[in-house]
């Protein structure tokens, strides 16, 4: 993500750089209107240099993971801080043009703005962060369903015999179709899980069939009480 925020940055300087080159250089008029450097162009000038810096910084943070599912999630923190920096251009660039206009008015208007926008981008951190915490949960309470998918999976793979491959084929579909989700509150009736299907593990590896079967069958029931009891903790 370093390439990407290097291309940002880029961006950014140039934009920035073009501001700059317009209120220095080319000292726009508008008819009957002309830039005045004095305290209130400083002032809204300030501001929109912070606005920009902010917007750095807000960038900065939203690329700085490597993960780019995080990146996506903090998407939206660049664009409330570039809305920030278009507001406070806005009315930085009306604030120097308007002639007469007072100094304490202009930082008034300027702070009001910004605090504005300072707002926004705390609100768009945290939502971030919570769909974060959020997807991690849900990754969490998923692992035990996608871990075991696997697992019953490779059991078809070791099947030896028709007979074996059946029952590893009903643990399988009984796996497969289970509510993905888990909860702390069938911890117990999970582990009972992962202990029967080590044993089934040893059991198709030996090509016992009967052993197989039983425990084959005991692995379903339980996959089924599990079910059963996410279900009622929802």
């Amino acid at each position: 993500m370093k390439k990407n925020f290097g291309f940002y940055v880029l961006i950014w300087a140039i934009i920035l750089a073009v501001f700059n080159a317009v209120v220095f250089l080319v000292r726009p008029v508008i008819p009957g209107i002309t830039i005045v450097y004095g305290a209130r162009f400083w002032i809204a000038w300030a501001f929109i240099i912070a606005a920009f810096i902010g917007n750095l910084v807000c960038a900065y943070f939203a690329f700085k993971s490597d993960n780019l599912k995080k990146v996506f999630y903090n998407l939206p923190l660049i664009t409330v801080s570039w809305s920030a920096v278009i507001a406070m251009l806005v009315a930085g660039c009306v604030l120097m043009l308007i002639p007469g206009c007072p100094t304490w008015l202009a930082a008034i208007v300027c702070i009001l703005i910004l605090a504005f926008n300072a707002i926004a981008v705390i609100k768009a951190v945290w939502a971030a962060d919570a769909v974060g915490k959020v997807d991690e949960k849900v990754k969490a309470q998923t692992s035990f369903i996608k871990n075991l998918t696997v697992d019953a999976e490779g059991l078809l793979a070791r099947a030896k015999s028709d007979a074996v491959k059946a029952e590893c084929k009903k643990v399988y579909e009984a796996v497969r179709y289970s509510d993905p989700m888990s909860d702390t509150g069938i911890d117990s009736i999970e582990n009972e899980i992962a202990y029967k299907l080590g044993l089934l593990v040893d059991a198709v590896n030996a090509d016992d069939k009967e052993r197989v079967s039983e425990i084959a069958t005991e692995f379903c029931f339980l996959i089924n009480d599990r079910n059963k009891r996410c279900k009622s903790l929802k």
